[in-house]
């Protein structure tokens, strides 16, 4: 047995403290206390945890969190995505319009396949997300938005982003700024819990469900030269706005992405395209790398990676305007024993209104 932490519960630095127990084939795991973070400092609030054993576990995971000359928060922060590169609407606002057609795109994410808890309920983060977006010459850029449900164990979030992006030519390619707001209704869910001290101050008068409301606003840039390269920086939760009931507080979290089209010499029908999105929040920092290998511009696939905690298998399928795409998580980190990997599920549908195509009409005087 052994003390472990699950991704960070709320985004201030509160997190969840659970006991997994190894020794069956069952791998349960019980939750103990909250944990919170202050000053990116790693403290136990008044969890009163009994036995030497398990306080040396919970300085054991102060120690991993924190690590041995510095005190960190190092969590899941923000929403994984691995198949990034097809999803850069759903943290940079200013991508709306610019694949140059109406796109909506959804995508599936089982986080940690297997990992429950001794009750048999799915602790382990899914996501449901839809986006769509367009241009509007009119309006010089586009709009866009999207919906979507994280659930991290017993916490849920259901939020709407809706933004508008203004488009400009810049050189070879097009810049675009993007500004977006969103709503968030952040709840918990305590009557599934089970805390080892039931005075515990955290949790004290904690029943059922309860959460929040938050209103927040993101904001982007990004530039792209068609069938070259493209790169993005985007903000997220500027406001970092916080709920009353929960205390629940969003983190401002920034982004960072890019890709490449490089077509292979001597072999037209095949491309290159790398891709990285890294992510900081302050306190937390991720990489996340892709390359995959487009044939045709109909059939992809390749390999992703995210610094200590993935290696990612990708493939799909893009024809006349539908897009299928899959990807396979391996864990790499200490979590690798407690599940079979994480599944991403993406569809996406992307069509052209061309003017041009419409039959004109002309009138003459002659025929009136």
């Amino acid at each position: 047995m052994f003390l472990i932490t699950l991704p960070v519960l709320q985004q201030t630095g509160r997190g969840l403290i659970w006991w997994i127990n190894g020794g069956d084939k069952k791998k349960s795991c019980t939750f103990i206390a909250f944990f919170e973070s202050k000053n990116h400092c790693l403290t136990l609030p008044n969890n009163r945890i009994h036995g030497s054993l398990r306080r040396m576990g919970a300085l054991l995971v102060m120690i991993i969190l924190t690590g041995a000359g510095s005190c960190p928060l190092v969590a899941q922060q923000t929403s994984l995505i691995t198949q990034y590169m097809f999803s850069n609407m759903a943290f940079n606002p200013a991508y709306a319009g610019s694949s140059g057609g109406i796109c909506a795109t959804g995508l599936v994410r089982q986080q940690w396949i297997g990992f429950k808890d001794p009750d048999g309920s799915k602790t382990a983060p899914q996501l449901y997300m839809l986006t769509v977006d367009a241009p509007i010459k009119v309006l010089h850029g586009g709009v866009g938005g999207s919906i979507f449900q994280d659930q991290l164990g017993f916490f849920k979030t259901i939020a709407m982003k809706l933004g508008y992006a203004y488009r400009m030519d810049a050189g070879p390619g097009e810049l675009s700024i993007g500004l977006q707001v969103s709503l968030q209704n952040g709840s918990y869910d305590f009557s599934k819990l089970r805390p080892i001290d039931e005075n515990d101050p955290l949790l004290t008068g904690q029943t059922g469900k309860s959460g929040d409301m938050i209103f927040d606003a993101n904001l982007g840039l990004f530039y792209k030269v068609p069938d070259k390269y493209y790169i993005g920086l985007s903000a997220e939760n500027l406001l970092q706005s916080r709920g009353k009931t929960t205390h629940y507080q969003l983190r401002r979290t920034y982004y960072l992405t890019g890709g490449y089209q490089w077509e292979i010499p001597n072999h037209p029908a095949f491309q290159l395209r790398p891709s990285a999105l890294l992510q900081y929040d302050g306190g937390t920092f991720q990489v996340n790398l892709s390359a995959l290998v487009m044939y045709n511009n109909k059939f992809y696939g390749g390999l992703g990676y995210r610094y200590q905690d993935a290696v990612s298998v990708l493939a799909g399928l893009n024809i006349k305007g539908l897009q299928i795409g899959l990807a396979y998580d391996i864990c790499t980190s200490t979590l690798s024993k407690y599940n079979s990997g994480s599944l991403e599920v993406l569809v996406s549908y992307c069509f052209r209104i061309d003017t041009d195509k419409f039959r004109r009409t002309y009138r003459n005087t002659r025929f009136l």
